[in-house]
């Protein structure tokens, strides 16, 4: 069975996300989707939230598991023997980034490739921090996330 880790932050997860998941499981037979906990950055949606609203946007997808980590994301796919990081590329600006970071990650386990899978073009410009900030403003997100997850904002944005 070919398992591969899709990390991110995912506050919140969007429809962009969504269709990175779908494009990697032409790919793979499992996909663990993973929130990487990261202390620099300060998510509008704890952990467990973002779990709950990963759980219930990819609940038709009975080849998804949903998970977090501390650490190494190396470490991580070895512990869930994970042969594959898969990551969306939308720009550019993404690739010399997530470039440096695969190339980081293949030092520390050469038996971890890196896959990267270029979203829908109707996604190219969509991130979190562009929904967190249409919501916050009380714009209408309904095109960039999943139901749950357009409510869950929206309640924490009055």
């Amino acid at each position: 069975m070919k398992t591969a880790i899709y990390p991110g932050s995912f506050d919140p997860i969007t429809n962009g996300h969504l269709d990175i998941l779908e494009r990697a499981l032409k790919l793979f037979d499992k996909v663990i989707i993973t929130i990487a906990k990261n202390s620099s950055k300060h998510p509008v949606f704890d952990v467990r939230e973002r779990l709950e609203l990963i759980r219930k946007a990819t609940a038709g997808y009975p080849q998804v598991e949903v998970d977090s980590f501390d650490g190494l994301l190396v470490e991580y796919a070895r512990t869930k023997q994970a042969t594959a990081v898969v990551r969306g590329i939308r720009a550019i600006s993404d690739y010399e980034f997530e470039f440096q970071m695969a190339l980081m990650n293949r030092k520390l386990n050469d038996q971890v490739e890196t896959v990267f899978l270029m979203p829908n073009e109707k996604y190219t410009y969509l991130n979190s921090t562009i929904v967190r900030e249409i919501a916050r403003l009380h714009g209408d997100i309904s095109d960039f996330v999943p139901p749950g997850v357009r409510q869950a904002l929206m309640n924490k944005m009055k």
